[in-house]
């Protein structure tokens, strides 16, 4: 049972490309709660990377937190920062989060990911135009241009490492900076 919710969630927040989770198209509801901080500062993302910081023990480090983000599975046309239809619905749900009053006053990264295929100064390149183009496509509709920050990662930060060419590393993440 724990673990049928848990994949449940898995599959609303982070849309990794399996047919489940490509169908899922997590509402401006769910993304709002994926990228807001907790009253007491930790993030409420389930699924946040941890960092380690250094404690004042050499010898132990704390697992940190890193700030709330959400990766979603935005199409493009093939070898273009032309997002495709299909994902215009998942960017209108985004916009309607970012514009939402919890978190109309945050300023945004949006990174751009690629999996291992082709040369990496083409992929941060590519990257980088489509982070572009999911910024575009949030200003027009109505998230101001200051509290978006376009960032191409290219293949730099796979979210499967163990299989570089994995579809699940073209992604594009949004992450909340405040």
């Amino acid at each position: 049972m724990v673990r049928k919710i848990f994949t449940a969630l898995l599959c609303t927040f982070i849309c990794w490309p399996s047919s489940a989770q490509i169908a899922a198209n997590p509402s401006a509801k769910q993304m709002i709660e994926q990228l807001t901080a907790s009253p007491n500062g930790s993030p409420r993302n389930l699924f946040v990377e941890e960092v380690s910081m250094p404690t004042d023990s050499p010898t132990s480090a704390a697992p940190v937190p890193a700030r709330p983000y959400l990766s979603l599975l935005i199409q493009f046309d093939f070898n273009s920062a032309t997002v495709r239809a299909e994902s215009h619905p998942a960017l209108v749900n985004l916009s309607k989060a970012l514009q939402s009053a919890r978190l109309s006053g945050s300023r945004f990264a949006i990174e751009g990911h690629t999996d291992a295929k082709g040369a990496p100064d083409y992929n941060l390149k590519l990257s980088q135009q489509r982070a572009q183009a999911v910024c575009d496509f949030l200003q027009a509709r109505g998230v101001m241009e200051s509290r978006l920050q376009a960032s191409g990662k290219g293949a730099s930060e796979l979210a499967n490492s163990t299989q570089p060419f994995a579809a699940m590393n073209r992604r594009v993440r949004i992450v909340n900076l405040d």
